[in-house]
């Protein structure tokens, strides 16, 4: 039996999130997960017959209206699972931002374990969920780290700038993704968002008038400034 078959006749009860993943409670003990990857929206549609072509799956509703998955390079996810399966599905996700176990002492220890760049440890999920690439990188501009730097090496003082930063610019995010969900029409990742350095390759930073630099990392690009980033 197919995902889409074992959701067929259940009754949505709850939407939740965990992380970066969209979780949307089902009767019966069951919930989706829908992960948007880099271009996917979760959105509800009017008339689930006329829904965009860039839609990759959706979801039929009793009074018409359908639930899609909204996603022009079909990079996001949607998975069927038993709640007994929670636990374990997301064993290795960190902390969420605004949880009483997102310290200080936390994020110091998951620093201490690694020589990675505190970019790519930010960027795993694992010390900290919720932070994508532009987050990441704004974090750290916040923050004044290089995001090259072994995530050991990073001093006590620098540490606490960023628990604060990725806190901070997490608020935001979650205040400008609402802005954007508001508004008619598709959203993109962090178009409400007061970037400070994503994206701004080659123009003079806000603060020192250095030129913002991008690099390659895991596979992305990290924007940073090299004048206020240390």
């Amino acid at each position: 039996m197919t995902n889409a078959e074992r959701a067929i006749g259940r009754r949505i009860e709850a939407v939740k999130r965990r992380g970066k993943n969209i979780l949307v409670g089902l009767s019966g003990g069951a919930f989706l997960r829908v992960h948007l990857k880099m271009t996917g929206n979760c959105l509800v549609v009017p008339d689930v017959r006329l829904r965009a072509a860039t839609v990759r799956a959706w979801f039929g509703l009793e009074d018409g209206r359908g639930l899609v998955l909204d996603d022009p390079r079909a990079l996001g996810r949607i998975s069927f699972h038993e709640e007994s399966e929670r636990e374990a599905l997301f064993a290795g996700l960190g902390p969420e931002p605004d949880d009483a176990a997102f310290t200080v002492a936390h994020l110091a220890a998951c620093a201490r374990k690694t020589v990675k760049p505190v970019k790519l440890l930010l960027m795993e999920q694992k010390a900290v969920v919720g932070l994508g690439n532009i987050y990441a990188a704004e974090a750290l501009f916040q923050a004044g780290i290089d995001p090259k730097k072994p995530s050991s090496r990073i001093s006590g003082p620098k540490l606490r700038a960023l628990h604060g930063a990725i806190v901070g610019v997490l608020r935001i995010a979650l205040d400008s993704a609402v802005a954007a969900y508001e508004q008619p029409g598709g959203f993109a990742e962090g178009e409400n968002f007061p970037v400070a350095v994503y994206g701004r390759e080659g123009e003079q930073c806000f603060r020192c008038q250095s030129v913002i630099r991008r690099i390659p990392q895991g596979g992305r690009s990290t924007y940073y400034c090299p004048g206020c980033q240390k």
